[in-house]
């Protein structure tokens, strides 16, 4: 009995350690294998069945490279994938790994004042990134239109033209409109240094990477910095990486939401987001649709675009999305698409800004869809006695230019004529100059008052004879009264 016990125990032991040792060992791994390469696209052997749209994989290169892929779709037993780094050392008959589940970022409120790419790691020099406690996918469905809070209460952007004329609340998303060397990114500067909002959140998608420490140090400003994150993609970078780079910037402000901030996002540029879906799609073998953008381009900007706007709970993410028109032509395909899916826009002329007035919003081609509704009577009555005076100039601008007006001719274009100088000089600011909100509807409200008195000696050379009337009047009324007392 004894020895039975003893082989029992030593049995169990044994089972025991058994198990110990299997759980040490790695879990097991799928591989395929790389069967065809074209341009950037990758098809790939063997794993398809357990691949899906979406999924990652790594390409197992020369000398231990491992590249970081995505599939982007299927043709017959294989799969095809795009890679987030060059294909440099990849070959026909490379090993593929599955990779683990969609990936995830772990923010945390330190990463305030730091630079960072599609990947969420640091490229600014200054250490590590600590992450924080829950992971957030990158392409996270919006709130359910439901569950959201309404867009309300202003928020200041600190920029005279969309303070006054195209007011932008809490949650709302507006478009800028420009084509390319109009100012849109001294714009988003200005705003990112000047707003009132908590928290900045700023995407470079398919900048110049010359332009990118440019924007940091001298547009941006250590200012602007310390209470943003940017993220950046530069355009040389493979498309999956530009397109990754603008779902992280979302992803980053809706953290920051949940954690009861005024987020104001902003992102530059929409158009690069689209031409990288486009480079993806056409790869994929989608066939191209509007200027050669796929039918996916238009499928995946409400996604990206919806994710911005009032949340759940206390915080809001406040959009502004930069839309690069090809040939200054605003009706081009992604800034018609667009301009639909926002509550806004905010269109940059070239001709305004020839004429050095900066930023060259152009008011009346510009909407803000807040308003009236956010704006007291007070502050409606005075913008609309402007935007009607602005209308009014630009009619006329040509006979005007010409020499063709009479004045006198029409009361309205005369009151128009008189504005116009100091209007253009309400809507020019420098980059360095800051505007509340309180102020610039003060300001606007002080020039047309101040503009409004000098009517009447206008009309004084008209009247001389009536002057010379009133005081006989006078001096007669007097001595009435004094019969009357």
């Amino acid at each position: 009995m004894n020895s039975q016990s003893f082989a029992a125990g030593t049995g169990a032991a044994d089972l025991s350690y058994l198990l110990d040792e299997i759980a040490r060992l790695p879990s097991a791994r799928l591989y395929g294998r790389v069967a065809s390469l074209l341009g950037m696209l990758v098809e790939v052997g063997g794993i398809a069945r357990h691949l899906s749209v979406g999924a990652r994989c790594d390409l197992l290169g020369q000398a231990g490279r491992r590249v970081p892929c995505e599939v982007v779709g299927f043709r017959n037993d294989r799969a095809l994938a795009m890679a987030f780094g060059g294909l440099e050392g990849i070959g026909l008959g490379c090993k593929v790994e599955l990779a683990d589940a969609d990936p995830v970022i772990r923010p945390a409120p330190s990463w305030l004042g730091r630079v960072i790419n599609a990947f969420g790691e640091p490229i600014d020099g200054k250490g590590p990134l600590l992450p924080g406690a829950r992971g957030y996918p990158l392409r996270a469905s919006p709130p359910p239109a439901h569950a959201r809070k309404r867009v309300a209460g202003k928020v200041d952007l600190g920029v005279k033209a969309i303070n006054t004329f195209l007011t932008c609340c809490r949650g709302q998303r507006m478009g800028i409109f420009a084509g390319s060397g109009v100012g849109k990114s001294v714009l988003l500067s200005m705003m990112a240094r000047y707003t009132t909002a908590d928290v900045n959140v700023i995407g470079l998608i398919g900048e110049r990477g010359r332009e990118v420490q440019e924007f940091l140090e001298d547009d941006l400003g250590p200012e602007g910095l310390a209470r943003s994150l940017v993220v950046v993609a530069t355009s040389d970078e493979p498309p999956l990486m530009r397109r990754q780079a603008a779902h992280l910037t979302l992803a980053m402000a809706e953290f920051f939401r949940d954690q009861g901030n005024d987020v104001l996002c902003l992102m530059d540029s929409v158009t690069r987001f689209a031409m990288a879906m486009r480079e993806i799609g056409l790869s994929a073998g989608e066939p191209p649709a509007s200027k050669g953008y796929t039918p996916s381009v238009f499928a995946e900007l409400p996604r990206l675009l919806e994710r911005a706007g009032p949340g759940t709970g206390t915080g809001s993410i406040t959009g502004l999305f930069t839309v690069l028109v090809e040939g200054d032509d605003h009706n081009e395909p992604i800034a018609d698409a667009v301009r639909g899916i926002l509550d806004g826009h905010i269109v940059l002329d070239r001709n305004i800004a020839a004429r050095g007035r900066y930023p060259a919003v152009d008011i009346l081609r510009s909407l803000s869809r807040t308003m009236p509704g956010c704006n007291s009577d007070e502050e409606n009555a005075v913008v609309s006695k402007a935007r009607r005076l602005m209308a009014t100039y630009e009619n006329m601008a040509e006979l005007i230019r010409l020499g063709a007006y009479r004045a006198g001719s029409d009361p309205e274009v005369d009151e128009a004529i008189r504005y116009h100088d100091q209007l253009e000089a309400f809507l020019k600011q420098g980059k360095t100059e800051k505007a509340s909100l309180a102020g610039c509807y003060r300001a606007l409200d002080e020039i047309l008052a101040v503009k409004a008195a000098p009517a009447a000696p206008a009309a004084a050379p008209a009247a001389n004879a009536a002057p010379a009337a009133k005081p006989a009047a006078k001096s007669a009324a007097k001595p009435a009264g004094a019969r009357a007392a």
